[in-house]
């Protein structure tokens, strides 16, 4: 009579063990599925926010800053047909610019401008009139030297042939610094560029400046 009661015990047993142990394993698999989801999804909203504040940082970085435009104004004067000041393009030529004043008038002596000369800002181009004497007050197609000291009537002097009388009529220029500049060129050969005066002692920048548009070396 006990081994039927036994075996019911037994069996109960069996079935809360089962039941525990079946429960014990149901608990584990959801926990898994609840934290591998979570698990991605994270890395996912992380990576998705990294990329986002990496187009944010992309688009709203400090733009680079484009280079400003050089403005060249060149004052025209004389026969074309309509004088004034006009802006220019870098690279432009004297002829560009006689374009953009109308070109020239039909007395315009052409012979006596450098149609290819480069552009420079503050430049003045004057165009003469056929007849016209070329000592006139403004030296066709020159820069016009800054300063007070500019050197109205003359046309350029270039700096390896000119005498020391011709030198000393040059702003800032006296009889030590003529002689200076003429013993250079002996020495050194003749100046390539303008600029090559600087290398003389007693001509600084500033006489330098004087002397921009008065000088050649050709």
């Amino acid at each position: 009579m006990n081994t039927p009661r036994k075996k019911k015990i037994v069996i109960l047993s069996l079935v809360c063990l089962i039941s525990i142990a079946g429960y014990f394993f149901y608990q584990q698999s959801l926990q898994g599925m609840d934290n591998e989801p979570l698990t991605e999804e994270g890395e996912t909203v992380f990576t998705a926010g990294q990329n986002e504040l990496d187009k944010r940082s992309h688009f709203t970085g400090t733009p680079s800053k484009e280079k400003e435009p050089i403005v060249i104004k060149v004052d025209v004067k004389g026969a074309v047909q309509t004088p004034g000041v006009f802006v220019a393009e870098e690279g432009d030529r004297v002829i560009d610019v006689v374009a953009k004043a109308g070109n020239f008038t039909s007395n315009a002596d052409k012979d006596q401008v450098n149609l290819a000369q480069l552009i420079e800002d503050e430049m003045v181009i004057y165009v003469p009139e056929i007849g016209e004497m070329s000592d006139s007050k403004v030296v066709p197609t020159r820069l016009e030297p800054s300063g007070s000291a500019a050197n109205n009537g003359t046309q350029n002097i270039n700096i390896n042939t000119a005498q020391a009388s011709d030198l000393e009529t040059l702003p800032g220029i006296g009889p030590s610094k003529s002689a200076a500049i003429i013993e250079y060129r002996e020495t050194n050969g003749p100046f390539r560029e303008v600029e090559d005066l600087k290398n003389i002692t007693g001509i600084g920048d500033k006489t330098f400046e004087k002397l921009m548009g008065s000088i050649s070396v050709k």
